[in-house]
């Protein structure tokens, strides 16, 4: 007898291996659901319809997106905890029917138990997100490092890799700056991930990565080792009070270009705001209107401000504490396409043996292992 849910069910002659597997999948994820707090979850809910039936919710165009996203995350929040419970509580039947139907049926309810495996410690990480920013949209800059014309080919195949895992979770992405490189790929790039915790999850791929490849721009074949910098920021909200004084920022107009220095625009739409004070330098040109341009980099500006903000004061906790600070954020993962193939984070030692699909955005195992491996990190410090 085993009690998963509200409906304790006899498992039979299933072996005790099994038995003892729900058990801890049940423990997990009543964790989850605690955390979570699944009745809260639908009060809220509720309270966002109400929100969302309003007309005159769009009177204020970013309030609304604002409580449209919210609502969407938390119904699919819910959705997903009461899938997994429902999941959870017919793995014994399934095992009862599948003692009568032979192996093949064994091995499905096997699958599906490691299925399901997988998706509670998948929720189970969501949970771990719990620092002050971890719920907020991602802002991520891509630089290209040492390597010449490799480096920049790299630093695109890092933006791409993280824009197909935003368009297989559904989120919405919005570039705001890409500056293309003259042979190859890109000098940087930077865009915002839209979706609730999108910033606590990419987060964990702050740091340099590493590509080691046969170069496709040698024209004698050689391996190549190439480097990009990857930046994740939270996306500024109105009650982060982070005010830039406009006589602090110079702004700078100037004309799109496109790959290979090519202008593609008639006008001076792109801008660039440098913030005197910090010396930050910050471009947008991808929007077709310079006001559009100018909104969005300051946008950028100020979440670049309130990550000078969050570094102070972590040093003035770091300086209290007599702690020297954590350099984990410096080289982190390692893509090796050659002579072997292999994905190897650095701090987590998580590893994989296909880099096409790590490249294609299917990264949720490292992004999964990497905020454990943090949550581990900020307890023992």
């Amino acid at each position: 007898m085993i009690g998963l849910g509200r409906h304790p069910v006899t498992l039979g002659t299933v072996h005790p291996d099994v038995s003892a597997d729900l058990g801890d999948l049940d423990t997990t994820l009543r964790t989850v659901e605690s955390v979570v707090d699944v009745e809260q979850l639908r009060h809220r809910i509720n309270e966002l319809e109400h929100q969302a039936a309003d007309p005159e919710l769009w009177n204020d165009q970013e309030h609304a997106q604002q409580v449209t996203s919210q609502l969407s995350h938390s119904q699919t929040e819910l959705r997903r905890v009461e899938e997994l419970r429902s999941r959870l509580d017919d793995m014994p039947v399934l095992y009862e029917l599948a003692e009568d139907e032979g192996a093949d049926a064994i091995a499905d309810a096997d699958a599906e138990r490691r299925s399901l495996r997988e998706d509670i410690a998948a929720m189970e990480v969501k949970t771990m997100l719990s620092g002050e920013y971890d719920e907020r949209d991602a802002l991520v800059n891509i630089r290209s490092g040492a390597g010449g014309v490799d480096a920049a080919d790299w630093a695109e195949m890092l933006m791409r890799m993280y824009i197909r895992w935003a368009e297989k979770h559904g989120y919405g992405v919005e570039v705001y700056d890409t500056s293309y490189a003259e042979e190859a790929g890109i000098k940087s790039a930077t865009f915002a991930v839209k979706s609730p915790y999108s910033y606590g999850t990419l987060s964990v791929e702050m740091g340099t990565h590493r590509l080691v490849r046969i170069s496709p721009f040698d024209n004698q074949g050689r391996r190549q080792t190439s480097f990009a910098e990857v930046e994740v920021l939270p996306v500024v909200e109105t009650t982060d009070h982070i005010d830039v004084n406009e006589n602090d920022v110079r702004v700078d107009v100037y004309r799109s270009s496109g790959p290979g220095g090519q202008s593609v625009n008639t006008t001076d739409s792109a801008v660039r705001l440098t913030h005197i004070p910090t010396g930050i330098v910050v471009t947008c040109q991808n929007e077709k209107s310079q006001l559009q341009n100018k909104v969005s980099a300051m946008r950028v500006l100020q979440a670049k401000l309130l990550e000078v903000k969050r570094k102070e004061e972590r040093a003035e906790m770091d300086a209290l504490k007599g702690d020297s600070g954590s350099s984990w954020g410096n080289q982190m993962r390692s893509y090796v396409l050659h002579p072997y193939q292999m994905v190897k984070d650095l701090r987590t030692e998580y590893e994989v043996n296909n880099p096409s699909a790590v490249l294609d955005g299917d990264i949720d195992g490292f992004l999964e292992s990497g905020i454990r491996w943090r949550m581990r990190e900020n307890q023992t410090s």
